[in-house]
This record gives structure tokens, sequence and C-alpha cells, in this order.
């Protein structure tokens, strides 16, 4: 679905992706990812993984999720 703002917990620090972010891929520590929508918030525990930001598509590939 559409999101206004993702959060990830960045292995070097925590870090947003907004609309039109620039592209990045990062690695991702343990914590937990917010996704904002215009209705609602959503928390996601992860214990690392990865994240790719392109073309306002963000992929999340992590092992598992709580």
């Amino acid at each position: 679905g559409e999101a206004v703002a993702v959060s990830f917990p960045g292995t070097a620090g925590a870090f947003q992706v907004l609309n039109n972010h620039a592209p990045l891929i990062s690695s991702l520590k343990a914590g937990q990812i917010k996704v904002r929508n215009n209705k609602e918030e959503l928390f996601f525990s992860v214990k690392s993984g990865f994240v790719e930001v392109l073309k306002n598509n963000v992929t999340v590939l992590i092992e598992s999720v709580e």
C-alpha cells in the first residue's frame, strides 16, 4: 500500500523515508519499523535486515517480523 512516511532503525542511525526520497540502500539493526499512512501508524519489530528505496518504492528484506 501507500505510505506517507516510513521510519527505520538503520545501523548508522535511525532515518525516515518520505515521498520522492533519494535512492538508497541501508542495513537495519534491531528495532522498530514505523509505517505511517493517512489513517494510522503500523509498527513492526525487526532484528536485522536491509532496505532499498528506489523510485518511490521501498523494499524491506528481513528474516522475521513481530
